[in-house]
């Protein structure tokens, strides 16, 4: 089926390669299998494009994982799929070092089939809602140009989507910022609006009940008249500012602005930190934390981004 998500598996250990076909494809994805890092770079140059997530494994030979992901990240097609290291080593200073390279997250080993799959379908949601991000924000960019200033509110995770690719449609880059705004609106609904605690939305992956959870507050009466506001204006300077503004009590972000070695195993918790990295120019947030300013370089696209179709 063309809608199949389609798993990379980079591992010189024959039996784990294996387990991990086998699990993936219970689950009903379809398997790529790599037995080193060179073997799983050609696979990636022959699925260009197809590729939702790959599992890379950090010690091989021929080609390292590290070596891999550095390489993957410097190509402008293939960067943006999310890498998973499988790894034994937990140092601290390992786990920095990869989360630099730009892995998605960590497993390790020997790993927990349920946060491995968790883990591994919250990687390709990502993926897909960016790719559907970068059509929608391609179809409104022509003519929201021309949008100066604005206000809006929304409630449910579709519409925060929908409102994230049409504000992206206003930058020079559209791609880069549509993942940033999708993040910062997404976290305003559940973590703000509905209450949902970093501990509940990790038990929730797990239980692969995130979606349903969600919907089930939405409906609750304390939780159906509020929404998520956000106005956009763009400055003197041409800078583009997105305040976002929702109902909640807040939480500390400060602990988030940053990669996290402590959060590198669990299954989310990075977004607002690849946001700030990859997205905006400035991210400001006011006490309690149910406030945040985004801004974005109105005069210059991102010197990574790139034009691809992923």
């Amino acid at each position: 089926m063309a809608d199949t998500p389609i798993v990379l598996v980079v591992d010189d250990d024959p039996l784990n390669r294996e387990l991990l076909d086998d699990l993936l494809e219970e689950e009903h994805y379809e398997v790529l299998l790599a037995e080193d890092g060179e073997d799983g770079w050609k696979v990636m140059q022959e699925r260009r494009g197809a590729i939702d997530v790959v599992l890379l494994d950090r010690m091989m030979p021929r080609l390292d994982g590290l070596s891999l992901l550095k390489r993957v990240k410097e190509d402008p097609e293939l960067k943006k799929i999310p890498v998973v290291f499988q790894t034994a080593k937990t140092s601290q200073e390992e786990i920095q070092e990869g989360l630099r390279a730009g892995a998605y997250y960590y497993i390790t080993k020997p790993f927990d089939q349920n946060t491995l799959l968790a883990v591994v379908q919250t990687a390709i949601a990502e993926r897909r809602d960016f790719r559907q991000l970068q059509t929608e924000a391609k179809r409104f960019s022509s003519i929201m140009k021309l949008m100066k200033s604005g206000a809006f509110e929304f409630r449910t995770l579709d519409e925060g989507l929908d409102l994230a690719a049409f504000l992206a449609s206003l930058c020079p880059d559209p791609d880069q910022v549509a993942m940033g705004l999708s993040e910062l609106l997404i976290n305003a609904v559940e973590h703000g609006n509905l209450g949902i605690t970093y501990e509940e939305k990790s038990a929730l992956n797990l239980q692969g009940a995130w979606i349903q959870e969600v919907e089930r507050r939405l409906d609750l009466p304390e939780h159906c008249e509020k929404s998520v506001s956000v106005t956009y204006a763009m400055d003197d300077e041409g800078d583009l500012h997105f305040f976002i503004e929702d109902e909640g009590h807040g939480f500390d972000w400060e602990k988030y602005l940053e990669f996290d070695p402590k959060r590198a195993f669990d299954t989310h918790g990075r977004g607002i930190a690849m946001s700030r990295a990859m997205s905006f120019k400035n991210l400001i947030y006011t006490e309690p934390g149910n406030k945040v300013l985004a801004i974005v370089d109105g005069k210059h696209a991102n010197p990574d981004s790139d034009d691809d179709a992923q």
